[in-house]
């Protein structure tokens, strides 16, 4: 199993607990997922984020093929970190961090995914067409909270 990280980092002018409240709230992964996936929630929502919360998606990754995702939160530290993980979806692998640290002027907020495609040699193959994917389902996403909340900058991780 080959596994591959995604470290993006954006500066937001927004108090840590404006971006948090924001991102804890997976009702707002609709708003920044570009429209072509096709995204969204299917399970209730609670009022606030909490360790072992399930959330199931529907996405339509690639070639227009719906696939069923099915998270859970696994760690929240309010207001400076939640992890959620896949339990049933496209990756064979998926571990994403969700990191929030405040700075002059705003939120530094990070995206640290660890990931692994299936399907062996297959999933190899079509490694770089996941990662472009993936690069501009975030490139979308920088935009967006740009446009909503303003931006201090942005830069991809190591």
């Amino acid at each position: 199993m080959t596994l591959e990280t995604i470290h993006e980092i954006q500066l937001l002018p927004v108090s840590i607990h404006d971006a948090w409240r924001f991102f804890s709230n997976p009702q707002n992964l609709c708003d920044i997922t570009p429209p072509s996936l096709n995204f969204a929630v299917t399970s209730a929502l609670p009022g606030k984020m909490y360790p072992g919360m399930i959330v199931t998606y529907r996405i339509t990754p690639l070639l227009n093929i719906s696939r069923q995702w099915i998270t859970e939160i696994t760690h929240v530290i309010e207001p400076h970190l939640f992890v959620d993980e896949q339990r049933f979806g496209p990756y064979r692998f998926w571990h994403h961090q969700h990191l929030f640290r405040e700075i002059a002027g705003g939120v530094e907020m990070q995206d640290l995914v660890h990931y692994a495609l299936p399907y062996g040699v297959i999933g190899r193959l079509a490694a770089r067409l996941v990662r472009r994917e993936l690069r501009h389902i975030f490139a979308f996403r920088r935009e967006f909270l740009a446009k909503k909340f303003g931006t201090l900058g942005h830069r991809q991780g190591k």
